[in-house]
């Protein structure tokens, strides 16, 4: 009986043995029948069976993991993003040197022999033997190419690869009856062209194209001979031969590759020496992966789109078809990005907060009409490096998409839907309130969508300002944003027709739970997102009509088929006179209200300032006819803090404000974006004031210098009076920081219950 050797393992002797009847079983089993082990190797040796089963496809032309290339709307490269950086070719575009040196390397029998060599076999067993242990193998091409199908199909499953690779005598038997039936169906060329793409080179590069592109900067087709024979050397072992890492032991394989091209007469020995002569060449090109790769700091749209693909249920039913989608790869993405708007973000986005400040900036544009997304930038920059204050917290978007918990608080940026519901219900814009700058309200008065009051304890609130106090109307409120106005608006329009308003214009909090309906949500309580707002008020600027965001324009395969994409969804939210009515009193609030330092000198726009309890969100969102920008600033790291007595992008501010510093970061977004742009107009609209309507009931209809109704002349022009009847304290208007009133420090409420939210904004 043979003996073991010292280290427990089995003899030479043994080890040929078991090598030799390994091959004689696999034999007998593919062919389905009992035969003598010489009768088996022949069969396989032959390369030809009948009464198999059908190849399964994956085999025929395996999905392979490839580079996914997203494009913005001009076609140019984003970014490349990737599981496995491959690029698939067809043989033609592969060097002949890097083929003829694959073969001699790794299967220098390849067009003689079938899925089995049989003298390969014998070679291998006699070589081992020798050596006294496993010093060769005998698998061809074909069967390392099946092989590696089923680790490619095994992805990032480090079980189902340890299964591909397990050394078993069942996966060598599944793999030669896969590896004959590879043979008859595809033949030697799209065998080596298929081995080619799947193969590993070391550097994170599947497949030859990659490989050149990595080690050498080069097409695959331009591979010289010493080059081909260096990547065909890696092939065996990519950790050991890594001439990135060990130049001489990569050299070394490469000669030795080279030495078996000539000995198979793929190339001449003169060839061989003069290559082998050749000092190792390199030219790395450092891979380029994923959305941290992204031009012009849209790494967080990128990221947008990848999360669409992996959420959209139009991109598959289940998480996983659409996770396998995504990681296949190989899709050319063109998306709704606008190079010219996404550079203009950027830059507004750290024009006024650097990237280390503690607080943060976020800048989103849709365009009206159509929902599609020209652009997100962040003051922090796309990535993982917190030392450099990277992040892929995408502060624009919703939670599922990759951004906060919640949302952020929009303060009097919801002013805008409490005057809509208005409208709609009938109540005009001269409709005016006298208040107090404080008041007192009770929660039963304002009733929910089921019918039920909305609470029943008292709801006190108040305005920036003790001197703002006095009559308002509904533009004279949008333009000074007073809360006790829009307090009494929203129990007079009603607190459901208020939350459906904001429903019809695509609000939505962060988290995705439902708008919680209590008063203070005219006040901006409740918490939603910048793409969510800059949408929303897209709607205006549309004339009524809201759509849907949508960031991707077309898809491909890498067989250049077209997938079905998220269309946008466009629907009526309020009528065109409603939109054009809000358009207007928005105007007034970028001309001489709130929002001055934003305001656009060249073209119509409209926006409203937003600044919440304790100044710890920042906002402004406003619109021309053809862009909608929404810009958010805040606290994205922990506990939220105020902004009182802070620097930030190098400039202090006592107390920051909607206008004060997101306005100003709008006005750099929307001044870049509509750069040589069309300059549409709003369509124009009397908008009829409380002062106006006073004086036609006294009888008297003159208006001062040919103003319309809304304080503007004729021409569209700013009037010289928006607040008329109404004294404020001089210096209010148009100045950084605003008025001078004592800030309220408050808790930030439970947002879970609604609580009441005394809403900040400077005049």
């Amino acid at each position: 009986m043979p003996k073991k050797r010292s280290g427990g393992g089995l003899t030479t002797t043994q080890q040929a043995a078991k090598f030799l009847g390994v091959a004689a079983l696999s034999g007998a089993v593919l062919a389905g029948i009992a035969l003598p082990a010489a009768g088996a190797l022949g069969l396989a040796a032959k390369g030809t069976v009948e009464g198999f089963d059908e190849i399964p496809s994956n085999l025929k032309t395996p999905p392979l993991s490839q580079r996914t290339t997203i494009l913005d709307r001009d076609g140019g490269a984003i970014a490349t993003v990737y599981s496995r950086d491959r690029t698939v070719v067809p043989l033609k575009d592969i060097s002949p040197y890097m083929q003829d040196a694959i073969i001699a390397i790794e299967d220098s029998r390849f067009y003689e022999h079938g899925a089995v060599d049989l003298k390969g076999i014998l070679r291998a067993m006699n070589r081992n033997v020798q050596a006294g242990g496993t010093a060769q193998g005998a698998s061809t091409l074909t069967q390392q190419y099946v092989k590696n199908v089923f680790v490619e199909e095994a992805g990032d499953d480090q079980e189902k690869v340890a299964q591909a690779t397990q050394q078993t005598i069942g996966r060598k038997v599944r793999e030669l009856k896969y590896a004959i039936q590879v043979e008859e169906e595809l033949g030697k060329k799209k065998i080596l062209e298929n081995y080619l793409n799947i193969t590993f080179f070391g550097q994170q590069a599947y497949g030859v194209e990659a490989a050149s592109q990595r080690y050498f900067s080069k097409r695959a087709k331009d591979l010289k001979l010493e080059e081909a024979a260096l990547l065909a050397g890696i092939v065996q072992s990519p950790t050991r031969y890594d001439p990135v890492n060990d130049t001489e032991e990569a050299t070394k394989r490469r000669n030795t590759v080279l030495a078996r091209m000539a000995a198979t007469r793929a190339i001449t020995q003169a060839e061989a020496d003069k290559a082998m002569e050749t000092p190792v060449k390199l030219k790395v090109s450092k891979p380029k992966n994923g959305c941290i790769t992204a031009v012009s700091g849209s790494g967080f749209f990128c990221d947008y789109v990848r999360k669409t693909i992996l959420t959209d249920p139009a991109f598959g039913e289940t998480e996983e078809e659409r996770s396998k989608l995504w990681n296949l790869g190989g899709l050319t993405i063109r998306t709704t990005l606008d190079p010219r708007a996404q550079q203009a973000a950027n830059q507004a986005a750290t024009a006024r907060v650097n990237k280390d400040d503690k607080f943060a900036a976020s800048v989103v544009q849709v365009q009206p009409g159509s929902g599609k997304i020209l652009s997100m930038g962040q003051s922090r920059p796309y990535g993982l490096d917190q030392k450099q204050n990277e992040t892929v917290l995408n502060l624009a978007v919703s939670n599922k998409m990759g951004g906060s918990t919640y949302g952020f608080q929009v303060g009097s940026t919801f002013k805008p839907f409490t005057a809509a519901a208005a409208l709609e219900k009938g109540i005009g814009p001269e409709t005016s309130f006298s208040t107090d700058w404080k008041i007192t309200l009770q929660e039963k008065d304002f009733r929910n969508c089921s019918g039920s009051p909305a609470g029943y304890a008292e709801w006190p609130l108040q305005n920036e300002l003790e001197s703002e106090t006095g009559s308002w109307d509904m533009t004279s409120a949008l333009g000074k944003s007073i809360n006790t106005y829009f307090a009494l608006l929203e129990q007079k329009a009603g607190l459901c027709e208020t939350v459906e308003m904001a429903k019809k214009v695509g609000y939505e909090r962060g988290d995705g739970k439902k708008i919680v309906e209590a008063p203070s949500i005219t006040l901006g309580s409740e918490v939603s997102t910048p793409l969510s707002m800059a949408s929303a008020y897209a709607a205006f600027a549309n004339r009524g009509t809201y759509c849907t965001p949508i960031a991707i324009e077309s898809i491909t395969d890498p067989n250049g088929k077209k997938l079905k994409v998220p269309q946008s969804a466009c629907s009526r939210a309020m009528s065109e006179k409603t939109a054009d009515t809000i358009n207007q009193m928005l105007k007034g609030v970028v001309e001489d209200g709130t929002g001055t330092q934003a305001g656009l000198s060249d073209r119509d726009n409209a926006g409203k300032t937003g600044t919440t309890n304790d100044r710890k969100d920042a906002w402004f969102v406003g619109y021309t006819p053809n862009l909608s920008t929404a810009v958010w600033v805040g606290d994205d790291i922990g506990e939220k803090s105020s902004m009182f007595n802070v620097t930030i992008g190098g400039q202090y501010y006592p107390k920051v404000c909607g206008g004060c510093l997101p306005g100003p970061i709008w006005k750099i977004a929307m001044t870049g974006a509509l750069d040589a742009a069309e300059t549409p107009s709003f369509n124009p609209v009397s908008v009829p004031r409380a002062k106006e309507k006073e004086d036609k009931e006294k009888g008297d209809g003159d208006r001062e210098g040919g103003r319309d109704g809304d304080g503007d002349r004729e021409d569209g022009k700013p009037g010289r009076d928006r607040t008329p009847g109404i004294q404020l304290p001089p210096g209010l208007i148009g100045g950084p920081g605003g008025g001078e009133g004592q800030p309220r420090h408050r808790q930030v409420p439970d947002l879970s219950r609604g609580a009441p939210q005394h809403e900040q904004e400077e005049p």
